[in-house]
């Protein structure tokens, strides 16, 4: 015989009495549960007194529920309906597992008592309470479903919210809160990748979010309209170490270049990040050949023809200014652009040694961190040193 073979019901009348016999000790039944519960598992007595007291519902009404449920012959009584009884709240605050040692002390004390019953009813009893724990964990499994579609939706939702925040410079102390509540914690750095959006970004968002927590590292991402924002925070490495983490996932993206922003030091000040990822995006086709992904700092060159205001004051600010404070490697600069790099031309023009311009050359590149005779870093340095003069 098997729980699902209906030959196992009991005649109507002896239902109704077996029915009626456990349900004058439905009261008992509940306090004795409770105790075991109680005994058998500490998170029970963590509980503050509200939601013990909704445990109890919950354990009294699974009971009256078995009771009419049997009672029907399994008709007219649903036994998802046990959890009812308790507001949705409490699905957040009691974890699958004890909701699986709720039911299992329930269905233990039910079945102790079951025990004590004439032996004509103990049969159709036992296979009635398997039945019925059966549905009972189908039924907990959809409610803790349920609750994780919607706390995964919500979630998704704020996750949005605080990418779009973060876009828009509107990071406040409320939007790292919200921040929090996604497992966000106060790293010391964050940088900022963009790329285009790919035809699933929900997928796509998962998969590098699992690619980035393996390398330590926190993560907020989100699609926005045809882009893709993923706001990475942690110990994060040098710019050239981060592009190759990013590199990582870089074909979780669209089609198309991924830029990833400077290193700063909180969501407030993300938002420098992501408007430097963004203009790189912006102009990244301009540098076909650039690898992807690739650092925004590395097409200051192309950023600032595209009229980023930002890119200009940074050629001027950090590759200028230096050498001219330098003092004649500005000069030193301009005569070897202008004699086409040749450094035999330049000594000639400068008056003097050819090992001088090599030099200042060196110099130039441990300065700014640019090669004059490396042809990517010479076209920054060119167009540094014409902004220079442009900005003063």
């Amino acid at each position: 015989m098997t729980p699902t073979d209906q030959s196992w019901w009991p005649a109507p009348e002896a239902r109704a009495a077996s029915a009626r016999e456990l349900g004058a000790e439905a009261a008992g039944l509940t306090t004795r549960a409770l105790a075991r519960i109680a005994a058998d598992h500490p998170w029970f007595g963590e509980l503050d007194a509200e939601h013990r007291s909704w445990i109890t519902v919950v354990a009294r009404a699974g009971i009256d529920g078995f009771i009419s449920w049997f009672a029907s012959g399994g008709e007219g009584a649903d036994p998802s309906a046990a959890f009812d009884a308790a507001p949705r709240a409490l699905a957040r605050r009691i974890a699958l597992n004890q909701t699986v040692d709720l039911v299992r002390s329930t269905i233990e004390t039910v079945e102790e008592r079951i025990a004590t019953m004439p032996e004509s009813e103990q049969l159709p009893l036992r296979i009635g309470i398997l039945r019925y724990s059966r549905e009972i964990a189908f039924a907990a499994a959809k409610v803790y479903a349920r609750a994780a579609e919607a706390r995964g939706a919500w979630d998704t939702r704020l996750e949005s919210m605080v990418v779009d925040a973060v876009l828009r410079g509107d990071a406040d102390e409320s939007v790292v809160s919200r921040a929090s509540t996604l497992g966000w914690l106060a790293t010391p750095d964050i940088a900022v990748a963009i790329g285009t959006a790919p035809e699933d970004p929900v997928r796509a968002v998962e998969s590098i979010r699992a690619a980035a927590q393996g390398e330590g590292l926190d993560i907020l991402a989100a699609p926005q309209g045809d882009r893709l924002v993923v706001v990475l925070g942690g110990r994060l490495p040098s710019t050239p170490q981060l592009v190759a983490t990013v590199a990582g996932f870089v074909d979780r993206f669209g089609p198309g270049q991924v830029v990833v922003g400077p290193v700063v030091h909180s969501l407030g000040e993300a938002v420098g990040s992501a408007r430097a990822a963004l203009s790189g995006l912006r102009s990244a086709a301009a540098w076909p050949l650039a690898p992807r992904p690739v650092a925004a700092v590395d097409l200051l060159p192309e950023r600032a023809l595209a009229g980023d205001g930002h890119a200009r004051r940074a050629l001027s600010a950090e590759l200028y200014q230096p050498l001219v404070a330098a003092g004649d490697l500005i000069d030193t600069l301009a005569a070897f652009f202008e004699q086409n790099s040749s450094i035999e031309a330049t000594a000639r023009a400068l008056f003097v040694h050819p090992n001088t311009v090599r030099y200042r050359l060196r110099r130039i590149q441990d300065i700014t961190g640019y090669s004059p005779t490396d042809a990517r870093d010479a076209y920054a340095l060119r167009l540094a040193l014409t902004l220079g003069r442009l900005l003063g």
